[in-house]
């Protein structure tokens, strides 16, 4: 496509050729084009049936067609904008290639004959389903509304919760084809100006045709490293999981079609927590936050810890022999681990494609696939079915999913290291594991932080929930303007 810029012609016929040409009027039904004739003046408006709010356009026309010639006299772009076209959102362009682009976004464009700009009237709604609480991010007391797939109705939820003159919302177009909007919201008196331009600059700079799968594909953009499991950035589908980030000093970026809210910068420990901490009295936010913390740790080091006890039983202190396995069965210990990995893999895929009222039938299979059948047959140890529940569990219980994912290809590593190499695989690859992370920068921020580099305030409030009276700081590592909370 050419986004070469394309004054408007003298001509008004000229214009409104052009206009039908690049948006394949003829070629689109969705695509409405009408000629019409207000005031003794040739008229032309372009507009995507869908898009236009019909009750809107329809008023509107109504005070066109009350127009006459001296009504428009003498400046009949000013009269139209400031007396006969009584609406909010409108605005006059000068380039006929973004009138095209802000029609096909769900702009309706009014070309008026002797008028040397297009009137845009940006009366367009979008389907949208209502604004529920998400699956992934559930709390037992608290806010159920989430995010939707609509960026106007997204910045207005933020906005309800952050009623603060800095909050900026700033436009801008991403995708050669695609023009996807993108929302950047931070405040201003807070988040750390130089972050906020580089930030820009990283958006600015993609170039590709579109977004198809909307917020990852622009992570896959600000990440350096394509092939790291972790991920740098954090989601989020509630308003005021996002507005506590944004107090904080995060910048958000909100992508239409998208009901997951980027937050940057995060680092490992911001994937651990959740908003039901903070439903909660801080005792048992704090509770709530060290089991949390404990399943994400046996999530990762059981199955390759019990493996190792396994098949070297003197590890085991007097009074753990019962650890190892009663029975080896007939399968090798860690190829009924990597079968049991896979099988479960498979079945959460299975889950994701399955009806909701096949789900119970999906249950059963999985219960025969990994339970008492499958150890009956020599296809699994009890012991096997008892640890991999563990750290299915521990996974589950993970806040992010993109961490969760990123966990369990650790832990498949950790077994094959330890079952290579024994005692020295597996300490050598948590050590792996351990650098890797380290040396892992989100925007320039250490990844590990504040472990490693290690500051005792900050890993204090990231190990233990905090009160919010006593929490009066903002973290370091985003560099705020305004430190105090």
């Amino acid at each position: 496509m050419n986004d070469n810029e394309q004054k408007l012609f003298s001509s008004y016929p000229k214009n409104v050729s052009y206009m039908n040409d690049r948006l394949a009027v003829d070629k689109s039904f969705d695509i409405i084009k009408l000629d019409l004739e207000y005031a003794d003046t040739n008229m032309a408006m372009f507009m995507i049936d869908g898009f236009a709010k019909d009750d809107i356009m329809h008023l509107l026309m109504k005070f066109l067609a009350n127009l006459k010639p001296e009504h428009l006299k003498p400046d009949p772009l000013t009269k139209l904008l400031k007396t006969y076209l009584p609406y909010i959102e409108i605005d006059v362009q000068e380039d006929l290639n973004k009138a095209v682009d802000a029609v096909l976004a769900g702009t309706t464009a009014l070309v008026v004959d002797g008028i040397d700009k297009i009137i845009m009237i940006d009366a367009r709604t979008y389907p949208v389903r209502s604004s529920e609480e998400p699956d992934l991010e559930r709390v037992v007391r608290g806010s159920r509304d989430g995010y939707v797939e609509t960026i106007v109705f997204n910045t207005a939820l933020t906005r309800r919760r952050v009623r603060d003159r800095s909050l900026r919302m700033e436009y801008m177009q991403i995708g050669r084809r695609s023009k996807t909007d993108i929302c950047i919201c931070y405040l201003e008196d807070i988040a750390d100006g130089e972050r906020v331009e580089e930030l820009k600059h990283i958006l600015e700079a993609i170039d590709t045709d579109g977004l198809p799968m909307a917020e990852k594909t622009i992570e896959e953009f600000l990440s350096s490293r394509y092939w790291n499991p972790y991920p740098s950035i954090r989601y989020t589908e509630r308003p005021d999981t996002a507005a506590a980030h944004l107090y904080e000093g995060h910048i958000l970026v909100i992508i239409d079609g998208s009901p997951s809210v980027m937050i940057t910068s995060s680092t490992f420990w911001h994937h651990l927590q959740h908003a039901e901490e903070y439903r909660q009295k801080p005792m048992v936010g704090a509770y709530l936050r060290m089991v949390r913390f404990i399943a994400v740790l046996f999530s990762i080091f059981v199955l390759p810890l019990y493996y190792l006890l396994s098949i070297n039983p003197e590890l085991l202190p007097r009074g753990l022999e019962f650890i190892g396995p009663n029975e080896m069965g007939t399968i090798p210990l860690l190829v009924q681990f990597l079968i049991a990995e896979i099988g479960l893999d498979m079945l959460r895929m299975a889950a994701i494609h399955t009806p909701s009222s096949l789900a119970t039938a999906l249950g059963l299979v999985a219960a025969i696939m990994i339970g008492q059948i499958s150890v009956e047959v020599g296809w699994f140890s009890n012991e096997v079915v008892l640890y991999l529940a563990v750290a299915a569990i521990g996974s589950y219980a993970t806040p992010s999913y993109e961490m969760s994912m990123a966990n369990r290809l650790v832990r498949i590593f950790l077994l094959l290291t330890t079952a290579a190499f024994g005692v020295i695989g597996y300490v050598v690859g948590i050590t792996i594991w351990i650098i890797y992370l380290t040396k892992m920068r989100a925007f320039h921020i250490p990844y590990f932080w504040p472990f490693i580099p290690f500051s005792y305030k900050a890993f204090r409030d990231i190990l233990v929930r905090i009160p919010i009276p006593l929490k009066n700081r903002r973290p370091t590592f985003l560099n705020p303007q305004d430190p105090d909370r």
